[in-house]
């Protein structure tokens, strides 16, 4: 199996090098460019504006596939140590597949559509690769936790629960936020809401 390869370590570490890059790359251009103010912008600010946004969206592209790969191997992996252990259903490690693959469709779709050119499809896009990060996240922690002590540390369980917790707790406050404003430029003055 893929998972049983020495050598597949490196898609989870390149999808954070490659994710934290197309962010960081977007931002010193738009800054750079004058498209937005260097403190603390929103990531899709950054990815709105040409020239920006064609790295922006093409960087976010690759991470989504890198994403998918991730998730992939990650699957192959629990399929294949459930098969000594059954430590989980077999419909479940799917169902967590199912729903960190449809997270990777929302951020295609925040990629592809920006912030201000499409902001319904942009914000259902971004809905959706939030939400659903979230809930992949939280039944892979799950899924840890079942798996201990053979195949996991606690620590790491309880690593991955606390991101769990965490990225919870900041999903609320972003769908709240999110739904007191409508975004139709990213420059605004004082006297405006």
């Amino acid at each position: 199996m893929l998972c049983c390869m020495p050598g597949v370590a490196f898609v989870p570490a390149l999808l954070v090098s490659w994710s934290s890059a197309a962010f960081i790359i977007s931002y010193v251009i738009a800054v750079l460019a004058g498209h937005v103010e260097p403190l603390v912008p929103y990531i899709s600010d950054t990815g709105t504006k040409p020239p920006e946004s064609g790295i922006f969206g093409f960087m976010i592209n690759i991470s989504a596939l890198l994403a998918v790969i991730t998730m992939y191997i990650r699957y192959l992996l629990i399929e294949k140590q459930n098969e000594s252990s059954q430590f989980i259903r077999s419909s479940c490690n799917m169902f967590s597949l199912c729903i960190g693959l449809t997270g990777c469709i929302g951020m295609g779709i925040v990629a592809t559509f920006q912030e201000l050119s499409v902001p319904s499809v942009h914000d259902i896009g971004a809905l959706v690769a939030f939400g659903s990060g979230v809930v992949y996240i939280t039944l892979q922690s799950i899924i840890s936790y079942k798996s201990c002590p053979r195949w996991n540390t606690y620590f790491v369980c309880h690593i991955r629960m606390a991101i769990s917790v965490t990225s919870c707790i900041a999903f609320i406050p972003m769908i709240v936020f999110a739904s007191q404003i409508s975004m139709t430029k990213i420059d605004w003055t004082p006297d405006e809401k």
